[in-house]
C-alpha cells in the first residue's frame, strides 16, 4: 500500500472555526500511526490534468483569486489563503500519481490524504470546501492516460458529491454511486438522477439510519452495481462525517462500519483501490474512521 501526502495541504489555512482545518491532517497522521506502508510526496499537479475536468476559464479564475494574505472567500463556506492553490495542486498531483502506481502495479492500494477535499467542485464552481474535482481528475487520469475502459467511483461521505456527480455526467466509461444524507448539503443525489448514460447511482440515507441502514443499501444496490459494472479500477471518496460523533451530519455510522465497508470494496476491481480524502470533521472520530478504513487498505494490499 502506498501513501500519499505533502506539507503544503497544512498550508491550506482556513478562518478560525472552519470545520475543514489544518487540525484535520494532524488527527489523520494520528489514525495512521502503527500502519505500515510506503509514503510518497505528493507531486506537483500538471494543469493539464485540471483541464481535463475544468475549463481554462474556472482554473485561471481560481489562481488569480488566492490572496497575498489572510482569506479570500469563493462562496459561503470556501475559503483561500496564500498557500491554498498549491495545496489544491498536491491533491490532484497526489491522486494522479495514485492512480499511476495502482494501474501500473507498483501497489494494489493507495490513500491520498490531501486539502483542501474535492468532490463538490463541479466543472466551474467552487463550493462546499473544494476547489477542484480531485477524484474525477483522477478517473480522467485512468481512463485518458492509462486507456482503462472500465473504471468506478464510491463516494461514502455523508454529504452528496455533486461535483463528482457533474464532471463524469456524460462520462460512460465511469460508474458514479453515491451513498449520502438526504435531505442535507448541497441537496442534490435524488435517485432519479442517473447520468447521460445511466452510470450513476445515488444512494440517499436518513439521518439517524446508522450503519445497519448502510450495510443493507450496499449490500442491495451498491455492490450488485459494482459487480455488473466489473470496473478494471475503484476510486473512494473517503469522507468520514458520517461517523455518530461528526457535527455536521448525522447517519451515526461507527469507525467498524467504515472499516466493513473498506473491506468489501476491495473485493472489487481485482483489488485495485485508491482512496482519497474528503470530509470528516470531529478529529477524534476522523482519526478512528482514518484508521479502520487504511487499516483495511493496508491489509488487502499485502
Amino acid at each position: 500500500m502506498l501513501l500519499f501526502t505533502h506539507e503544503a495541504s497544512q498550508r491550506h489555512v482556513t478562518p478560525p472555526g472552519h470545520p475543514e482545518r489544518v487540525e484535520r491532517l494532524v488527527a489523520v497522521e494520528r489514525g495512521l500511526q502503527g500502519i505500515v506502508m510506503e509514503r510518497r510526496e505528493c507531486p506537483p499537479g500538471d494543469e493539464a490534468e485540471v483541464l481535463r475536468c475544468h475549463p481554462a476559464g474556472y482554473l485561471a479564475r481560481v489562481k488569480a483569486a488566492v490572496p497575498r494574505e489572510g482569506w479570500a472567500q469563493l462562496d459561503g463556506d470556501t475559503f483561500l489563503s496564500p498557500g491554498s492553490f498549491d495545496a489544491a495542486m498536491r491533491a490532484v498531483g497526489g491522486i494522479c500519481a495514485a492512480v499511476d502506481a495502482v494501474v501500473g502495479g507498483e501497489a494494489k492500494t493507495a490513500f491520498v490524504a490531501g486539502r483542501p477535499p474535492g468532490h463538490h467542485a463541479e466543472r466551474e464552481t467552487a463550493m462546499g470546501f473544494c476547489l477542484f474535482g480531485t477524484v474525477a481528475i483522477g478517473v480522467k487520469r485512468a481512463l485518458d492516460h492509462h486507456g482503462l475502459s472500465r473504471v468506478a467511483v464510491v463516494d461514502f461521505d455523508v454529504h452528496h458529491g455533486n461535483g463528482t456527480q457533474d464532471l463524469l455526467w456524460d462520462e460512460g466509461r465511469c460508474l458514479f454511486v453515491s451513498s449520502h444524507q438526504m435531505p442535507l448539503y448541497p441537496g442534490t443525489g435524488r435517485p432519479e438522477e442517473r447520468g447521460a448514460h445511466g452510470q450513476i447511482v445515488n444512494v440517499p440515507l436518513r439521518a439517524g439510519s446508522g450503519g445497519r441502514a448502510m450495510r443493507a443499501v450496499y449490500e442491495g444496490v451498491v455492490f450488485p452495481a459494482l459487480k455488473d459494472w466489473e470496473p478494471e479500477l475503484l476510486l473512494i471518496s473517503a469522507g468520514f462525517d458520517a461517523h455518530v460523533d461528526d457535527p455536521l451530519a448525522g447517519l451515526e455510522w461507527q469507525a467498524e462500519d467504515y472499516r466493513w465497508l473498506t473491506d468489501r470494496l476491495c473485493d472489487f476491481a481485482g483489488g485495485r483501490v485508491v482512496s482519497s480524502l474528503e470530509g470528516g470533521y470531529d478529529l477524534d472520530a476522523l482519526a478512528a474512521s482514518v484508521a479502520a478504513h487504511v487499516g483495511v487498505l493496508e491489509e488487502r494490499g499485502r
